[in-house]
């Protein structure tokens, strides 16, 4: 089953304030200095690839549930992890540190193995837990 990831607004601002920031500040160099001002190309280049990746991770961020294994995907950053491995999953809370393939606050913090844990933030925690729960009836929901 796939899940699509929750869009929190503080993503979002941050992603298109950052495109149109970005595109200002490209728009007004080159229609100044010219396209071809070899000092700023470093810059510009750098400001189009951080605009590149934002937009992965914004389209791209997904989640699937097998029968085996929890599938993430965020840009770059992408796993499996077995459901027989998890042990634990808290609800509506947020993981500040860590691996986070997700764009949202209030999310699921799922813990696996003996110290590892991921934040993800499906569109629905609840329907999500659920499925998951299905799979693998041991693991303990807290929240």
């Amino acid at each position: 089953m796939k899940f699509k990831a929750k869009k929190d607004i503080l993503f979002q601002i941050m992603t298109y304030g950052s495109a149109v920031l970005f595109l200002g500040f490209l728009m007004y160099r080159i229609f100044s200095e010219g396209i071809l001002y070899y000092k700023f190309l470093l810059t510009d280049l750098t400001m189009v690839l951080i605009l590149a990746l934002l937009f992965w991770i914004q389209f791209s961020t997904k989640y699937e549930l097998t029968e085996k294994t929890l599938i993430y995907q965020s840009g770059p950053i992408k796993g499996k992890i077995e459901i027989e491995r998890i042990h634990e999953i808290i609800k509506n809370k947020t993981l500040w540190v860590g691996l986070k393939p997700a764009m949202a606050r209030k999310g699921l913090i799922i813990k696996y193995d003996k110290y590892d844990e991921i934040y993800i933030s499906p569109e629905s925690n609840e329907i999500f837990v659920d499925k998951i729960v299905e799979i693998n009836p041991e693991i303990k929901v807290i929240g």
